[in-house]
């Protein structure tokens, strides 16, 4: 496995080493051990999530604060997705700044988004299914979230504004502006 940096502290791209022959492949996604000596992080994951969404859904930006704040180990399992990460971090030196890697099932790569984070993706295939590891449990109660199309944070999530679909809960969640910075 490769672990990069990001220009976001803590937040970092994973690529496997894939193992390919005329059966097909294999790959190791998470390795408890190898994730905390190139990471310098010490996690325990809880939960596992899967979406399936189709082309130009828009999810996002969500987090959940206190003690319910996850940190997210994400993939693809079919499709491709655009994953961005934006730094909510009080005090951070790249706080409001964000990252967008492609992540599909082609290329393999994970992202890692450490908690006071906010989290979101779009689908730029026909449909693709996202899988994502949290380190903690989901509590609605601790959720909260910036409308995806905020003009502060001046994502391109690489769809057409034509094509997008969100959910009522993120075209009507709150401005950048109005968000709380998360104190770690």
């Amino acid at each position: 496995m490769k672990f990069k940096e990001t220009i976001l502290k803590g937040c970092f791209e994973i690529e496997p080493q894939l193992f390919a022959d005329e059966r097909g492949y294999f790959y190791e996604s998470y390795h408890l051990k190898k994730f905390q000596e190139n990471t310098g992080i010490d996690i325990q994951f809880v939960q596992d999530n899967e979406s399936k969404s189709k082309y130009g859904v828009v999810r996002g930006l969500h987090l959940q604060r206190g003690e319910f704040a996850q940190a997210k180990l994400v993939r693809v399992l079919s499709g491709k997705i655009l994953d961005i990460a934006v730094d909510v971090r009080k005090d951070s030196p790249t706080y409001g700044q964000s990252i967008a890697v492609e992540l599909s099932d082609e290329n393999k790569k994970q992202l890692f988004i450490p908690t006071g984070f906010l989290h979101g993706f779009s689908v730029l295939s026909d449909e693709a299914v996202v899988y994502y590891k949290c380190d903690a449990f989901y509590n609605k109660a601790s959720e909260d979230g910036v409308n995806p199309l905020d003009m502060d944070l001046q994502i391109d999530w690489q769809i057409p504004s034509s094509d997008m679909l969100l959910s009522e809960k993120d075209r009507h969640a709150k401005s950048f502006r109005e968000l709380t910075p998360v104190s770690l």
